[in-house]
């Protein structure tokens, strides 16, 4: 009898790599170094590597660590789909079948359509990675219009009565996105005019992205790599100035990744080569009329701040 000849499916098929290309994209989405990765998921960083360089072949259990630290199922990393309903796809064949341009004017649509708010351009809500300027520009922003300015960290702090690193070291990663969550809910419900600093990562979450696009008159701050790292230097953060290469790759890495979803936004500051003042006055130019008619007699607001204490 000739002897059976065995390939491998998973070589055949490049699983493996496509796999490897979606982890590392969604560890660059939610910010999340390959240190981080390894830490929240118990699997080594060498393994990790070879993961996402699409050599690893990885256990089903390990698969599901590394998928739980990066918040998604691990049937997601393998692209198989749970039942789904007949609309669901619907939806989906007609968006396959579209542009690109379509299926933003198909988004926007929807957006509209279905908007959580009477009337979403009202509040503000700055997007970006850190070193954008999303602190300093919101925070003249909220003075300049008489509105409340809302730290979204500070509040998701003041929540969990603990700074971002505890709740990261004591709930990790899907725990502090329940608390973001709750944060920007209660938010929203307090304050029909506002102006609110969102986290960087806040968009790698589609729901709370959405929530944003469907209540807010959402800015993206946008910088060049090099433009986040001076700042962030400026800010006392030393780490870059030690690993320089490394922070860099992973800063650039986190853009890219993040840039479709950050261009979501109603509109794009560019504030590289701008002052802080020319900075406000471009993201002031952008506002829609409801927005821009101050209400000074409501008074300005500091609402939660990074020390976690509660200004007025």
């Amino acid at each position: 009898m000739a002897a059976l000849s065995y390939t491998n499916p998973v070589e055949n098929t490049g699983l493996l790599t496509l796999v490897g290309k979606k982890v590392r994209s969604l560890r660059a989405l939610r910010g999340l170094t390959r240190k981080m990765l390894a830490m929240h998921s118990e699997v080594s960083e060498r393994y990790l590597a070879q993961l996402e360089q699409g050599r690893g072949n990885i256990s089903i259990a390990l698969l599901d660590r590394v998928a739980a630290a990066l918040k998604i199922e691990a049937a997601e990393l393998l692209q198989i789909r749970d039942h789904q309903t007949a609309e669901q796809v619907l939806v989906s064949e007609l968006l396959g079948e579209l542009g690109p341009d379509e299926q933003k004017l198909a988004l926007q649509m929807l957006y509209e359509r279905f908007s959580l708010s009477t009337n979403p351009q009202r509040r503000v809500a700055l997007i970006g990675l850190r070193g954008a300027g999303k602190t300093t520009i919101g925070t003249l922003l909220g003075k300049r219009l008489g509105l409340p300015f809302i730290h979204l960290v500070g509040a998701i702090e003041t929540l969990a009565g603990m700074d971002v690193p505890e709740i990261f070291a004591l709930s990790g990663q899907a725990g502090y996105r329940r608390l973001e969550e709750q944060a920007l809910v209660e938010t929203l419900k307090r304050h029909d005019r506002c102006v609110i600093e969102a986290g960087g990562s806040i968009v790698a979450e589609p729901r709370l992205l959405n929530m944003l696009l469907t209540t807010c008159h959402i800015v993206w701050l946008r910088a060049r790599a090099e433009k986040h790292m001076e700042r962030v230097v400026d800010q006392g953060e030393r780490r870059p100035m030690l690993d320089h290469d490394d922070v860099m790759s992973d800063l650039r890495l986190i853009l890219s990744e993040r840039e479709s979803f950050y261009a979501k936004a109603h509109v794009t500051v560019d504030t590289s080569d701008l002052t802080i003042e020319e900075s406000l006055d471009a993201v002031v130019r952008t506002l829609p009329d409801g927005i821009k008619q101050t209400d000074q007699s409501a008074g300005y607001q500091y609402i939660y701040d990074k020390n976690c204490q509660h200004r007025v």
